[in-house]
């Protein structure tokens, strides 16, 4: 098929090369040492949570995973920033070996995993973040440690994200995945019932102590950096404090949510750039937005309204893979039909796309699932009997999932992307994504 372009990648200098695709994936049981103290929780066998390999697949043909020994990427020595100017010095330089990424994928529980990454990095992502892990159970339990992170050499530049409330349950997670990241990230900033259950990640903004506590052995400990992802106060000056604190602890980057931990619901609060803004000018660290990010305009106003080094985008993405590449849903382009074309792309092309990446890299059944829904989320609004019997199958396989895609095309549902008609500031797609 034609390969369509871009959005306006020169005016936001954000450097889109290609990228090469895809290695093996590295399973973290390979991975990391055996350091278990407790015995293991109950392993659910439900089949979604049965991995989407090969079942008759041999240990010969496991892929070799790299060294536990390799150099880390992070700047200097661990133990060493929490005094002095060369911290932040650090803190940019690491930044800046990573190329200043601006596109970022957020992290999505269930929903940011290596195949739906790998997806966004072809189409223009230049970070992304791991699904929030928990730190006591990925400790505990090497099942979840092998179903939950699997990573590759092409998934670079990597955050993995942990939830805790325990400094070195904390620092025995983090250390199990140093090797394989370029930060660790610590998610204070979920506002779900399950985090104010388990007291984590936006609850413990009423303990900054342990925040403090948890960033503060982690720098002092690992030899990659660590970030935090937060959600801001009601009150700006207790934002402003907020994020001051965590740079003292040693955060060396700092990705913020303009919601406050009672605004869920992202369609009815609009994230405060005003907010991001104000933390951005006091810190002396790497800043990145979290909020309002729908399709590239808004990537570039949030950058330019709030200063920020980069911005994250979640709920959109898991919609519309191909965001970052200048792709739009239809959603957002009804009142600017006549500065849109037809970008030759559409999101059945992205689900088998991602089908692809999954039979190369595997993940639990119950991520495909999820997946495919938000994808094809439209499509099934054209044709609820299609819905349906992907909802009756309990046990997909990849041959079921092509042909739901196939008969979704002979039954005449076509829901194209969109691209802004501007060819002034845009390149070659095939260029920018390897394809």
């Amino acid at each position: 098929m034609n390969k369509p372009k871009p959005l306006i990648s020169a005016i936001l200098n954000l450097n889109l090369h290609p990228k090469p695709l895809f290695s093996n994936p590295i399973h973290l049981m390979a991975l990391t040492q055996t350091r278990t103290t407790h015995s293991d929780p109950p392993q659910n066998d439900a089949e979604d949570d049965v991995l989407c390999s090969n079942p008759e697949q041999t240990q010969e043909e496991q892929p070799s995973s790299p060294s536990l020994d390799e150099t880390p990427s992070f700047v200097g020595s661990p133990g060493k920033y929490l005094t002095g100017v060369s911290r932040f010095e650090r803190a940019w330089a690491h930044w800046t070996k990573l190329g200043r990424p601006k596109l970022i994928v957020a992290p999505m529980v269930d929903n940011s995993e290596l195949p739906f990454r790998m997806l966004c990095r072809k189409y223009g992502a230049e970070a992304a973040y791991t699904p929030m892990l928990h730190s006591r159970i990925f400790n505990e339990n090497p099942k979840y440690r092998s179903e939950e992170f699997t990573t590759c050499k092409e998934d670079r530049p990597l955050f993995v994200q942990f939830c805790a409330n325990d400094p070195d349950i904390l620092l025995e997670a983090a250390r199990r995945v140093e090797s394989h990241c370029d930060y660790v990230d610590i998610n204070l900033g979920c506002p779900q019932r399950i985090a104010r259950r388990g007291y984590y990640g936006a609850f413990l903004m009423d303990n900054l102590p342990l925040v403090k506590s948890l960033v503060e052995k982690l720098a002092l400990n690992l030899n990659v950096p660590v970030s935090c992802k937060i959600r801001v106060f009601p009150k700006l000056e207790d934002t402003l404090k907020y994020a001051k604190m965590l740079e003292d602890a040693g955060c060396s980057l700092l990705a913020v949510h303009g919601r406050t931990r009672d605004e869920k619901d992202g369609k009815k609060f609009r994230a405060d750039w005003n907010a991001i803004k104000a933390v951005k000018n006091e810190l002396r660290i790497p800043v990145l937005a979290n909020g309002n990010i729908r399709h590239m305009d808004d990537v570039q106003n949030c950058l330019e309204e709030t200063g920020a080094d980069g911005v994250l985008s979640a709920e959109t993405l898991l919609e519309n893979p191909a965001l970052f590449a200048g792709f739009r849903t239809s959603n957002w382009v009804a009142d600017n039909e006549k500065d849109s074309i037809d970008g030759k792309l559409d999101q059945a092309d992205l689900v088998v796309q991602y089908l692809k990446l999954c039979e190369k890299h595997p993940v639990p059944w119950r991520m495909i699932r999820s997946h495919f829904h938000k994808m094809l989320g439209d499509w099934f609004r054209v044709q609820p009997q299609v819905r349906e019997e992907l909802n009756a199958q309990s046990r997909l396989t990849f041959e079921f999932l092509y042909g739901l895609v196939d008969r979704l095309r002979e039954l005449g549902v076509q829901v194209p992307l969109h691209q802004k008609d501007d060819a002034s500031a845009t390149g070659n797609l095939a260029e920018v994504i390897g394809i």
